[in-house]
């Protein structure tokens, strides 16, 4: 949290109940760490200069150049450099939003509405101004079926927009959502006359790869298709002095190659093909960022550290296959995996187990239930496992030499309570079906963890195979629920909101695109999403993200994996960076905020 806190107008009722107050940023506990007149954040340098040419890589490829509809693959990027929200994040503040298009943002004191007043200065990139009407067409699109259905249900609650004055637009919500204001401002807004010329479906006139509109710092200048994207520098870019982009976007070109896979990509950089790697894979950054380059110093390699939630990654199970729909059947997989072994023996300690669906972060539950959380799940108390009452989640360990043994022997137990036996070394059911299954893979590197589970999952008599796919083919079949297993990551904010519904929620396990990757299909699990959706005050969403966070690890619908609490990132000695870093940030955001 913020050490020094503003408290703002537009959360206090001074003189009337009814009075609507505006703000340069907004928050949710109505608390801000910048006051009014503040020039830039302090993960910035007022020393930044700009210019120079930034290249990076994307693993894949790309076959559009719309973020925002279901089909296809947009080039990474493409999304932060060229589109603007309304407001957006600081990065040392979990809750709060700064203007960017809105220079005034008004929380009616109801919570039912919310005004922006745009900047004056505000353009597109071919200079016409962004108005109203092109804010109540981004909303109308956002909510329509033009676009991923994530964001259909993103702005469920917000009911329309209201054109007010020549720069003034209202959000009208449905119902209260402490966090509502600050997921309508993060709306990236589109221009509406760009979208009515070309159209807005990728299939529209053949203009899946027309570069789009924006009003962001860089436009797209050059594309080769599926293999290299360069985006340059707008030299009339509006908002080059806005206190929320100040020392930001500092590089007057960025190119982005891509290439096959990481190994492939990591031989690129040490090579110098690009300039800037974040490193993802234990061994590469234990044994292979070495050379001439490194001990002369060309290149650098650091551990950035984060406060990010770390969220939740681990082996998901498709929970709309058979083989899968007994929760038994899931926690016997989650018993063959020897992860102390993986984390000593690939990946040389580097990892910390997850225990939580929102690791790292004051969210996660500890120890047993206890007070308001304890009074959410009382609720359902003999509908869900008793488990979530009486057994801290802490994920199966390996410390013994016989942990191993003892924990298939449990898994085996399991297994034969679903109907499940080994024949002649086969598990089959009562039917005689085998117990086999496939384990989707993007990534080459994942292949040498697999080869150890797959190992323990033979002991039970399992026939468990892995396969590395094509990663735009790997993106199609994810969004069509084409998997047995798949190895994925859910992402956690500071401030869980809206986003569980596109991961949990009943409502889109069966529309493609979604992230309900499992199949949930629970009227609990519901009740807790909408509870951290809905949570009127930070207790209330503690509270509720613990009890989700209890609902879910018992559910057993992964093998929860492990998490680092740090960017392993390398690059080539040209950059100059801020001498602060932010507090919750990937990555590429961090690099947004360096010069040559």
């Amino acid at each position: 949290m913020p050490t020094k806190k503003i408290i703002l107008l537009s959360f206090i009722l001074i003189f009337s109940p009814t009075l609507l107050f505006g703000a340069h940023g907004i928050s949710i506990d109505g608390s801000l760490k910048y006051p009014p007149n503040f020039t830039q954040f302090d993960y910035t340098s007022p020393e930044a200069t700009r210019g120079g040419k930034l290249v990076l890589h994307q693993i894949g490829g790309f076959d559009k150049m719309n973020p925002f509809t279901r089909k296809g693959e947009a080039p990474y990027g493409l999304e932060m450099l060229v589109f603007e929200s309304l407001a957006v994040s600081s990065l040392d503040e979990p809750f709060s939003e700064y203007g960017l298009l809105a220079e005034d943002i008004k929380l009616a004191d109801d919570k039912m509405s919310v005004m922006y007043t745009l900047h004056k200065n505000a353009r597109f990139s071919d200079g016409s101004p962004v108005t109203p009407d092109d804010v109540a067409f981004t909303l109308d699109i956002f909510k329509s079926d033009k676009v991923h259905p994530f964001f259909a249900y993103y702005y469920k609650d917000i009911a329309g927009a209201e054109k007010i004055g020549e720069r003034k637009i209202k959000f009208n919500f449905v119902r209260k959502n402490r966090e509502l204001h600050l997921i309508a401002s993060q709306m990236r807004i589109l221009s509406k006359k760009f979208y009515a010329e070309t159209g807005f479906d990728v299939n529209r006139n053949d203009n899946s790869m027309a570069s789009p509109l924006g009003s962001g710092p860089y436009i797209v200048s050059h594309v080769n298709p599926g293999k290299t994207i360069t985006y340059k520098r707008n030299p009339e870019y509006w908002a080059n002095d806005i206190p929320s982009r100040k020392g930001m976007f500092n590089f007057d070109e960025i190119v982005i190659k891509y290439y096959k896979d990481q190994t492939i990509a990591l031989e690129a950089f040490k090579a110098g093909e690009f300039d800037f790697i974040s490193i993802n894979i234990a061994k590469q950054w234990a044994r292979d960022m070495t050379g001439p380059k490194f001990r002369s110093g060309t290149i650098k390699r650091n551990n950035f550290n984060h406060s990010n939630n770390a969220g939740m990654q681990g082996f998901l199970m498709n929970g709309r296959r058979d083989l899968f729909r007994d929760p038994r059947v899931r926690q016997a997989l989650g018993l063959a995996l020897d992860f102390e072994w993986i984390n000593k023996a690939l990946f040389h300690g580097q990892y910390t187990r997850t225990n939580s669906f929102f690791s790292n972060s004051h969210l996660a539950a500890t120890g047993l239930p206890a007070g308001l959380e304890l009074e959410y799940l009382n609720q359902y108390r003999g509908q869900i496992p008793e488990e979530v009452f009486s057994r801290p989640l802490v994920a199966p360990a390996t410390v013994g030499k016989n942990d191993i043994r003892s924990h298939l022997k449990k898994a085996r137990e399991l297994l034969r309570r679903s109907g499940w036996n080994i024949e002649n070394g086969v598990l089959k059911n009562q039917q005689g079906k085998v117990f086999e299954f496939n384990i989707l893979l993007v990534s080459q590197s994942f292949e040498r963890v697999m080869a150890s589970y797959v190992r323990n999952l033979r002991k039970l008599g399992i026939k468990a195979s892995y396969r590395t796919i094509d990663p735009t083919l790997y993106t199609e079949r994810l969004k069509t629920f084409d998997f047995d297993m798949i190895v994925t990551t859910y992402g956690q904010s500071q401030s869980p909101g809206n986003e569980q519904r596109n991961f949990w929620h009943s409502s889109v396990a069966a529309i493609e695109g979604s992230k309900n990757y499992a199949g949930i299909q629970s009227p609990i699990v519901d009740h807790f999403v909408d509870k951290v959706i809905y949570a009127e005050n930070e207790n209330q969403l503690i509270a509720a993200c613990k009890a989700l966070d209890r609902v879910l690890w018992y559910g057993y619908y992964l093998v929860p994996n492990w998490y680092l609490d740090s960017h392993r990132i390398s690059y080539y000695n040209k950059f100059h960076f801020p001498a602060q870093l932010p507090r919750y940030y990937s990555p590429f955001e961090l690099l947004m905020t360096w010069w040559e």
